[in-house]
């Protein structure tokens, strides 16, 4: 017989998933995922401790198979009302082509297959990326491809071809704008369950994959960029996921379909300061 709980489904069991979690499932059950199941079991054990109701599955992204076999899990368990996508590679951790089916194809993936399950009243965030910010404009054909190509065949664009893409910055680029569109194109079908999706472009937040890019061969310009900012800092989960928490709750029901940049003015910087080339 199937439990009635309300689901929060987190995808990547890192610390801006977990902050995020941690404000938008009060008296809800969360299904954390993870490609690695350690990581999903210590993610849990945290927010176990901290009065949560929690289980715990592995999840490729990347797959259409695992991502459709986690959709099972979470019906199973009960109605889902939210979703966090927070899993991906950064630059420094991955080839452009793991990049594009990681950050690009996994997340168009997971927003089609939630999207069919999202209970009315539910809302979802996808952790996007400064960096798509900082791409330079495609076209509008190049903006709805992205947006709009069936899910199997986004790989297939000319925009992503590998030889099209010059490196894994790149690749991540294009991807994490491909998430922005993707929300927005995806906000439209989520709204006719009365759902809501957005995305968040964090800049420099302090976690273990920021720690990587910190500590990477670009390691000095993201130095340079936190010093060049207007906060003059990096920032931190709970900032991350307080904004989610209003993305997610009554209080943002007006918002969906968008991509809120919160970088500490690194892009700003980028464009119209000493970041500016």
């Amino acid at each position: 017989m199937k439990n009635n709980k309300e689901i929060v489904v987190l995808i990547g069991a890192g610390a801006i998933g977990q902050a995020i979690a941690k404000r938008v499932s009060t008296g809800k059950h969360i299904l954390i995922s993870d490609i690695k199941i350690e990581n999903a079991e210590v993610a849990a054990k945290t927010l176990t401790d901290a009065g949560f109701e929690v289980s715990t599955t592995v999840v490729d992204v990347a797959s259409r198979e695992s991502i459709e076999a986690l959709v099972s899990k979470a019906v199973s368990i009960g109605k889902v009302v939210g979703l966090i996508h927070a899993a991906g590679v950064s630059p420094s951790q991955a080839s452009p082509e793991t990049i594009l089916k990681v950050d690009l194809y996994g997340t168009a993936l997971v927003l089609e297959a939630f999207g069919n399950v999202i209970e009315q009243g539910g809302a979802g965030v996808v952790i996007s990326s400064q960096s798509g910010h900082r791409l330079p404009a495609l076209t509008i054909e190049e903006d709805k491809a992205l947006a709009t190509t069936a899910v199997e065949e986004l790989l297939s664009l000319p925009l992503v071809n590998l030889n099209n893409v010059k490196d894994s910055l790149h690749a991540y680029q294009l991807s994490k704008r491909g998430n922005s569109l993707r929300v927005r194109a995806e906000a439209v079908r989520w709204g006719k369950r009365g759902a809501r999706i957005n995305a968040i472009s964090p800049g420099i937040i302090i976690t273990p994959l920021a720690q990587d890019e910190l500590n990477g061969p670009r390691g000095e310009s993201y130095r340079k960029m936190i010093s060049a900012s207007a906060a003059g800092r990096a920032g931190t989960p709970d900032e991350v996921g307080e904004l989610a928490a209003l993305l997610m709750s009554e209080a943002g029901a007006f918002i969906t379909g968008s991509d809120i940049l919160m970088d500490g003015g690194v892009t700003a910087a980028y464009f119209y300061g000493s970041l500016a080339i």
